[in-house]
């Protein structure tokens, strides 16, 4: 329906419309600084460790492990509600960062933390599967 906000994909902003273009492209992309060295994600103007501003795009790996879980089972938002049970999740980037994400094509028995993951993009979202 025209007009309807799909509340599971985002509204890219000047900012961030690379990090968004690159995903719909199948590509992650996070935030290095240049000054301390560490990396971050979500994408911000400035590192969150030492608040230069000399932070740049690089290509992630795609690599991750599974921190933390949720199964969700009811949501009221829509379209959320029509996936149900889904699986938010937070993932350690290879790189260091931690991503909240989703995890998918895994039964919920089989998951565990620490589990190898690797990243796919569903509508140029990115989210989570077994490696």
């Amino acid at each position: 329906m025209a007009g309807t906000r799909r509340y599971d994909l985002p509204e890219a902003d000047a900012f961030t419309r690379a990090y968004w273009d690159a995903a719909a492209e199948g590509r992650l992309l996070i935030r290095r600084c240049g000054d301390c060295g560490r990396a971050h994600h979500y994408p911000r103007e400035f590192c969150p460790y030492c608040w230069s501003e000399s932070v740049t795009w690089e290509n992630a790996s795609g690599r991750a492990t599974l921190y933390t879980w949720s199964v969700v089972h009811r949501s009221d938002l829509p379209p959320f509600g029509e996936r149900t049970p889904y699986v938010a999740a937070v993932v350690d980037l290879a790189e260091g960062p931690r991503m909240s994400t989703e995890v998918v094509d895994v039964g919920v028995c089989a998951l565990r933390a620490g589990m190898v993951l690797e990243v796919r993009f569903r509508e140029g979202v990115p989210v989570f599967g077994p490696a």
